[in-house]
C-alpha cells in the first residue's frame, strides 16, 4: 500500500481544502522526484483545484511573431538573441498580419490575441497595428501585447487603444542569461497592473540547473503581484545557442512546475487562467488550462515562421484541451462555448 511523505500530504490536503501552499512549501513540491508518486499526486492535486475553481473551461489564445531583429536583450535561450542569432532582419506587413490574426480569430473561439515585437519595438507602429486589428478582430477577442520594457504613460496609451493585457515576465536568472535589467522587468510589471491591463505572467524559462527555491522563488512573484495568468515554460534546446550545454527538462517535469504554479494561485484571486509553454497533455492534466497557438516569429524556433513547424494551429490546440478533458471554450470573459462541438466541427 502506498504512503505518502507526511509534509506533502498536508500541503496536498490543504490545497484540497483551497489553502495555497506557502513559497517554501512550493520549493518542497518542487524537490520531489519528478518520476515519484509524491509528484504525480502533485498534478493531480493541481488539475482537481483547477477544474474545480476554473471549470472545465479551456482557454484558447494565439500569438502573432510580428518581426525578427537581432536582440539587444541577447537572451542566452533565444533565437533572436544579438551575437548568436542566425535570422535576418524581417517584418510583418499590415496584411500579413491581418491574414493571421483571422485565422486565428475567425472562428470566435479565441479568447485573447498576442502581438510579439522583439525587447526594443517601434512603440508607434505597434499602436497603428492595434488601432488596424481592433476594427478586424471580433470585439470580444481580447488583444494582448507580449513586447519590451514600457512605461505607466505607454501602458495606458495601450489601454486606450483597445489593449487589454501584457504579458511580461521577471524571468529565472534575469540580468545573468540576459542583458536586460530586473528592475525595469518588474518596474513594467508594475506599469501592467496600475494601468489595470490584465497582467499575463510564467515561472520561465525553465532548466534542468534551476533548483526548487529558484524556481518557488520565480513563480511566487506572480502569485503576490496578483497576476491574471500564470504558467511555465521550458527552456527549448536551441544548436548554437549559448544555453544548449546545459539541456531541456522533460514535459513531465515542466507539468510538475505546472502543477505546484497552480497550487500557489490558490491563493490569488486575479488568476484566472494557467497556461503550460509549449502545450501538451501532461500541463493540461496537471493544473493547467490554457494553451497558444502561434504564427510568425516564435523565440524557441529556427524557422522564420513558427506556423506548421513549432507553433500549433487552433483545430490541434483545440484538439489537445477537448482530449485532456475540458467540455467548453471561455472565448470572452462572460461568455463560454461547448468545445466538443467546436472539435467536430
Amino acid at each position: 500500500m502506498f504512503e505518502m511523505d507526511v509534509p506533502t500530504r498536508r500541503i496536498l490536503e490543504a490545497a484540497l481544502a483551497g489553502l495555497p501552499p506557502t513559497e517554501k512549501q512550493c520549493a518542497a513540491l518542487l524537490a520531489l522526484p519528478e518520476a515519484s508518486l509524491e509528484a504525480a499526486a502533485v498534478r493531480a492535486v493541481a488539475d482537481a483545484a483547477t477544474r474545480r475553481r476554473l471549470g472545465d473551461a479551456g482557454i484558447l489564445l494565439g500569438q502573432i511573431g510580428l518581426e525578427i531583429d537581432a536582440c539587444p536583450g541577447k537572451c542566452a535561450f533565444c533565437s533572436f538573441g544579438e551575437g548568436h542569432t542566425a535570422f535576418a532582419p524581417s517584418r510583418m506587413t499590415e496584411e500579413e498580419i491581418l491574414r493571421n490574426a483571422a485565422a486565428f480569430t475567425e472562428g470566435g473561439e479565441l479568447y485573447a490575441l498576442f502581438l510579439m515585437t522583439m525587447h526594443v519595438f517601434d512603440f508607434g507602429r505597434l499602436l497603428r497595428v492595434v488601432e488596424l486589428l481592433r476594427g478586424r478582430v471580433p470585439a470580444a477577442t481580447q488583444l494582448v501585447v507580449n513586447i519590451g520594457d514600457f512605461d505607466r504613460s505607454q501602458a495606458m496609451e495601450l489601454r486606450a487603444a483597445g489593449v487589454d493585457g501584457a504579458y511580461h515576465v521577471n524571468r529565472l536568472r534575469e540580468g545573468i542569461d540576459t542583458a536586460l535589467d530586473p528592475a525595469g522587468r518588474k518596474a513594467t510589471i508594475g506599469a501592467i497592473r496600475e494601468s489595470g491591463l490584465d497582467w499575463y505572467y510564467c515561472c520561465e524559462p525553465v532548466g534542468p540547473e534551476h533548483d526548487p527555491e529558484e524556481l518557488a522563488e520565480q513563480l511566487y512573484l506572480g502569485v503576490e503581484l496578483g497576476c491574471f495568468q500564470h504558467a511555465a515554460m521550458r527552456r527549448v534546446f536551441l544548436p548554437g545557442s549559448p544555453l544548449a550545454s546545459r539541456g531541456q527538462i522533460s514535459e513531465r517535469r515542466l507539468a510538475q512546475v505546472v502543477a505546484v504554479a497552480a497550487l500557489a494561485c490558490l491563493g490569488c484571486p486575479e488568476t484566472r487562467s494557467i497556461a503550460v509553454h509549449e502545450p501538451n497533455p501532461l500541463g493540461l492534466t496537471a493544473g493547467a488550462n490554457t494553451v497558444y497557438a502561434e504564427a510568425g516569429a516564435n523565440p524557441r524556433d529556427t524557422e522564420e515562421d513558427t506556423a506548421g513547424h513549432r507553433g500549433r494551429d487552433i483545430a490541434a490546440c483545440k484538439t489537445m484541451l477537448w482530449e485532456c478533458g475540458f467540455t467548453q471554450l471561455l472565448v470572452s470573459p462572460d461568455a463560454r462555448t461547448p468545445l466538443r462541438e467546436a472539435c467536430q466541427a
